[in-house]
C-alpha cells in the first residue's frame, strides 16, 4: 500500500467509528488544552510582572531595614529590622553614580476636601521622586526641592483621588485634610495605573518629613535609589553596602534588591508555579494517552478479520503496523490540534471580556502543544499496532 492508500484507508476506518473516534481524541484534546492555558497564564503572568516594574525603569534599587538571609520579605524570615534615617538617604544621594534617592514612608489615610473625603495611600518622598519612578505632573507641579527633614504642607493628587474629591473644578490651590493636618495642594500627577494590586492614581504624595509626623513614625519605609547608569548598578550596590554597614556600626542589617534581582526572583517563583500547574494538566493529557491505547486495543480486538483480509491480500507486516499506528497518531493529532484551539479561543475570550487579562501563549507553547500529542499517538498506539501485525492471517480467518 502507497502512502497516500494508507490514508485514505485510516480516514475510513475511523470515519466508520465516529463517536469512539470522537471521544478518543476528546481526551488528548482536553490534556492539551489544559497545558496551553496553565502556560499562557505563567507565561502572562510573567509578562505582567516584568512591565509592572520595568514601568518604573531599570536603573532603580531599593534598600530596605532588615537583612533578608533566605527568602522572603525584609526583616520577617532571618533578618532583624533596625531603622533607615533621612541622614541614611542623604548619605546615599551623595554616592558616586547615584542619579536621584527617595527616603520613602507610607501609610495609609482619608484624606477629606470639597465636602468629601476618601481612604487612600499616602506617600511621603521627596522632589525627586517624581523623576525616579517616571511619574509625570498633569497639573501644576510636583513637591518642592526642600530639606528632607523639613515639614511643610503641600500634598500632590494622584488623577483619581482629584476627580473623586473634586470632580468638577480644578483642586489647585485647594486645601485638604489628612488626620486632621490641612495641606495645599500644588499638584495633580498623570494617571500611571496600577502596581501589583496597588493603585497609583489613587494616592497623595507629601513631604517624607511631614509623612513622619503625620504617621508617628521614626524610620523609612524605603530609601529607592536610581542610578546614573545600568553600567553602575553594581557599583552603587557594593558602595551603598559599605557606606550603610559603616553607618550602622557594623551591622548588616538592610537589604539592597536591584530591578533585575527583583526580575529573577518574580522570575523563578512564577517558573516554578508554571510548571506545578502544567504538570496538572500533562496528567490530562495522560489519561487521554490511555484512552486512544484501550480503543486501539479494542479495535484490534474488533477488526482481526480485516487484518487477517489484508494479510491474505498480501500486505506486508510492517505495513499493517504502520496502519494502526498511524490511526493512533490521526486522532491524537486532532485532538491536539482542537485542544489547542480550544485554549487559544479561551485566551481570546478572557481578553474581550478582561481587558489586559495577563495571557500570553508563546510560540514554543504552541509548537510544544501539537508535539506532544504526536508524541501520545505514537506511544498509544505502538503496542496495539505490533499486536495487530503480530497476528496470524490463517488464524484471524478461522476464527472469523
Amino acid at each position: 500500500m502507497r502512502g497516500l492508500e494508507l490514508v485514505f484507508f485510516v480516514i475510513s476506518a475511523l470515519r466508520g467509528q465516529r463517536l469512539r473516534s470522537f471521544l478518543s481524541a476528546l481526551g488528548v484534546g482536553i490534556g492539551v488544552a489544559a497545558v496551553v492555558v496553565l502556560t499562557s497564564l505563567g507565561a502572562g503572568a510573567r509578562q505582567y510582572v516584568m512591565s509592572q516594574f520595568t514601568q518604573f525603569g531599570t536603573n532603580l534599587m531599593a534598600v530596605d531595614p532588615g537583612r533578608v538571609k533566605t527568602m522572603g520579605m525584609p526583616g520577617v524570615l532571618g533578618g532583624t529590622t533596625h531603622k533607615l534615617t533621612i541622614d541614611d538617604a542623604i548619605a546615599i544621594g551623595r554616592q558616586p553614580g547615584v542619579a536621584k534617592f527617595v527616603p520613602v514612608v507610607t501609610g495609609q489615610g482619608r484624606v477629606v476636601g470639597n465636602g468629601r473625603g476618601r481612604s487612600v495611600f499616602i506617600y511621603g518622598v521627596t522632589h525627586d521622586a517624581a523623576a525616579a519612578w517616571k511619574f509625570s505632573v498633569a497639573q501644576g507641579r510636583f513637591l518642592p526641592p526642600i530639606d528632607p527633614h523639613r515639614k511643610a504642607s503641600y500634598i500632590v493628587l494622584g488623577p483619581k483621588l482629584a476627580h473623586e474629591l473634586f470632580p468638577e473644578s480644578s483642586p489647585l490651590g485647594r486645601r485638604v485634610r489628612v488626620a486632621g493636618w490641612s495641606f495645599r495642594v500644588i499638584g495633580v500627577m498623570t494617571p500611571k495605573g496600577h502596581f501589583l494590586g496597588f493603585d497609583l492614581d489613587d494616592a497623595a504624595y507629601i513631604p517624607v518629613a511631614t509623612a513622619k509626623a503625620l504617621f508617628n513614625v521614626d524610620e523609612l519605609n524605603e530609601i529607592d535609589v536610581l542610578a546614573a547608569s545600568s553600567d553602575a548598578i553594581v557599583p552603587i550596590k557594593r558602595a551603598l553596602k559599605t557606606l550603610l554597614i559603616k553607618r550602622h556600626r557594623g551591622q548588616y542589617d538592610f537589604t539592597i534588591t536591584t530591578q533585575d534581582e527583583m526580575l529573577a526572583t518574580f522570575g523563578r517563583v512564577i517558573g516554578v508555579i508554571t510548571v506545578a500547574v502544567s504538570g496538572i494538566g500533562g496528567i490530562s493529557l495522560f489519561v487521554g494517552a490511555m484512552g486512544i491505547l484501550t480503543i486501539m486495543w479494542i479495535s484490534v480486538n474488533e477488526r482481526t478479520s480485516e487484518i487477517g483480509i489484508l494479510r491474505a491480500l498480501g500486505v506486508r507486516r510492517g505495513t499493517v503496523e504502520r496502519l494502526f499506528l498511524l490511526e493512533s497518531v490521526v486522532l491524537a493529532a486532532a485532538g491536539g490540534t482542537g485542544g489547542l484551539a480550544a485554549g487559544l479561543g479561551l485566551g481570546a475570550v478572557l481578553r474581550l471580556a478582561v481587558p489586559g487579562f495577563p495571557f500570553e501563549t508563546p510560540p514554543a507553547a504552541i509548537a510544544a502543544a501539537l508535539g506532544m500529542s504526536v508524541i501520545v499517538g505514537i506511544a498509544s498506539g505502538v503496542v496495539p499496532a505490533r499486536r495487530a501485525a503480530s497476528l496470524n492471517p490463517i488464524e484471524t480467518l478461522r476464527e472469523e
